[in-house]
């Protein structure tokens, strides 16, 4: 996926019939596309900005099986979450997906038999779990795990166990694998059009955003995995879907470890919903909210209403508040939300659906991130009605994402690793812990430049040798890609990655053929991007916020289509 097989891959996509064009490169389509190639079918997977550039990269990064969906009573959704957390914390990606302690704080003494018979049924329902199961806490022993908390906050607590991900690497991960199994995967490729034989959809039109050059994909069925676009995906195929999706913003902030002493992360009740306190390697992460959205959709932004109802509620059981200059870090995202009856997001349906919208076009939507594999699956299940040749049955339960195999192992050798390579075995782990075996490649790299192995220059949780790689081997075209998600420098750090900006374009330039002038504009790109971003932190309205965001230049706007997404 490195900038040699873009033009391999453009070729292909002009020259080739595909049995499946998945457009969208999210998890969900990332997932469809290594579904569909692990079936022996011929597939290509286009999107319009980067991978997992949308709503995978800005999740709550849990792998989770959804503790609140039981009390909605959707116990289908719950189970079959929990099957796929279990799967991919041990066969598929456990070196992406690691465990992660929640305290459930009590606040009456009858809640416990109650939350007790919930969490309960949360660690059996999916089945065998390799997570522990839940320990029942008295006030005090709740306190000495998480002293943040007010003494008058809780009454006791229950502990237990979820699995959290990088979503944006996990995502990016799927999509490696999907083209090490043959997949052709491209980005910064935009679907502007559909191509009619009669009365079926016969493939797409699509534009290289990066050269504006134009050519045609053939193929049996195309699967529009786009995620809140869906239905602008469908209006531009000529045809209205089954479904309608709704767009409902979830907004996040991070703040630094020292901020909240707890050894655990906390879920928290709320009028409306839960808000989660998450582990994030040095910080917390505090979240979500959940409000419709009718805005620009590939930029969601999030207001100074919405940091003050986080901050709102968690301080409300925080021995130390937190205020607005304690962030560090602030992203949203928006949720692809299956619209029913009620028009309260938080109400809408988490479940997925999949509809054959017309004859060579079939539709996804809605669903989970902890479920895309199921997702993708039924999704090419779908799409094999117009497939001439018979599609054999998915086999993604069975297939580790790439650097899962000999991860353990790794793990366990990371000392020495550590002195063959002059690296702090905490190095390594955390490095194994973002590529898995995929570790030996990497540090490969800095063999001829022992310099690669230094720090990001102000990031130094990541190293030079992870920019490289993010060029050569993980389709990284724009400084954003790599400040915002193949590494998370863009949240992880108070100057969200503007004061690393110059040295990672520097360093990118060359890998990339950048000019001065190209190198120069996505610097200062990414600057007024993080100022546009910060401006709209900072007023009350999502009209407000929106209009503040959109103005900030962005490196492939002014080459994407109206369509606008991919």
């Amino acid at each position: 996926m490195g900038p040699a097989s873009r033009d391999e891959a453009w070729e292909r996509l002009a020259s080739e019939k595909f049995d499946v064009v998945v457009v969208g490169g999210g998890v969900v389509g990332t997932g469809a596309a290594l579904d569909a190639a692990t079936r022996g079918l011929k597939v290509a997977l286009v999107e319009a900005r980067d991978l997992g550039s949308g709503t995978s990269s800005r999740s709550s990064k849990l792998f989770h099986g959804g503790l609140r969906y039981l009390e909605q009573l959707d116990f289908g959704l719950v189970r079959e979450a929990l099957r796929e957390r279990e799967l991919n914390l041990t066969r598929l990606a456990p070196h992406l997906i690691k465990p992660v302690s929640f305290l459930y704080p009590l606040t009456k003494h009858w809640e416990r038999p109650y939350v007790t018979a919930g969490v309960t049924l949360y660690d059996t329902m999916g089945g065998k779990s390799s997570l522990p199961h839940q320990k029942q806490l008295t006030r005090s022993g709740a306190l000495r795990m998480a002293p943040a908390l007010k003494r008058s906050a809780l009454v006791g607590a229950i502990r237990y166990y979820d699995a959290q991900a990088d979503d944006a690497r996990h995502t990016m991960m799927v999509g490696r694998t999907a083209a090490q199994y043959g997949a052709v995967v491209r980005t910064s490729t935009q679907v502007v059009d559909f191509l009619h034989e009669v009365d079926r959809v016969a493939g797409v039109r699509v534009r290289d955003v990066e050269s504006g050059r134009e050519t045609e994909v053939r193929a049996s069925v195309v699967v529009n995995c786009t995620g809140v676009w869906t239905d602008q995906m469908q209006h531009a195929a000529g045809t209205r879907g089954r479904f309608r999706v709704k767009a409902s913003k979830g907004v996040h902030f991070l703040v630094a470890r020292d901020k909240i002493p707890s050894d655990t992360g906390m879920i928290l009740r709320t009028e409306k919903s839960v808000l989660f306190v998450i582990p994030w390697r040095n910080h917390w992460i505090v979240g979500t909210t959940d409000t419709d959205w009718n805005l620009d959709l590939a930029h969601p932004a999030a207001t100074r209403k919405d940091l003050d109802y986080l901050l709102e509620h968690v301080n409300s059981v925080l021995v130390t508040p937190l205020t607005h200059d304690d962030i560090e870090g602030v992203y949203a995202g928006l949720r692809p939300l299956l619209a029913g009856e009620s028009e309260e997001t938080s109400k809408l349906s988490r479940e997925h659906a999949v509809s054959r919208v017309m004859p060579g076009l079939v539709a996804i939507a809605g669903g989970k991130y902890t479920t895309y594999r199921v997702m993708a699956a039924d999704a090419i299940d779908a799409a094999s009605e117009d497939i001439p040749t018979r599609v054999a049955p998915s086999v993604t339960d069975r297939v580790p994402l790439v650097g899962a195999d000999g991860y353990f192992a790794l793990v366990n050798q990371s000392e020495q690793l550590g002195q063959r390579h002059g690296l702090h075995p905490h190095r390594v782990r955390h490095l194994l812990d973002r590529y898995g075996s995929l570790l030996h490649g990497l540090l490969a790299m800095a063999d001829d430049d022992p310099s690669l192995l230094e720090p990001v220059p102000a990031s130094p949780d990541y190293l030079r040798v992870e920019i490289a790689y993010a060029v050569a081997y993980e389709g990284a075209l724009h400084l954003d890609d790599v400040l915002t998600r193949r590494t998370r420098i863009s949240i992880e750090y108070a100057h969200r990655g503007v004061d690393s900006a110059e040295a990672v374009g520097a360093q990118m330039a060359p890998l990339l053929g950048w000019t001065d002038e190209q190198r120069d504009l996505e610097v200062s790109s990414y600057i007024e991007r993080v100022q546009a971003e910060r401006q709209s932190q900072s007023v009350d309205t999502d009209i407000e916020a929106d209009k503040l965001r959109v103005a900030a230049p962005d490196p492939r706007a002014p080459r994407l289509a109206a369509l606008g997404t991919g």
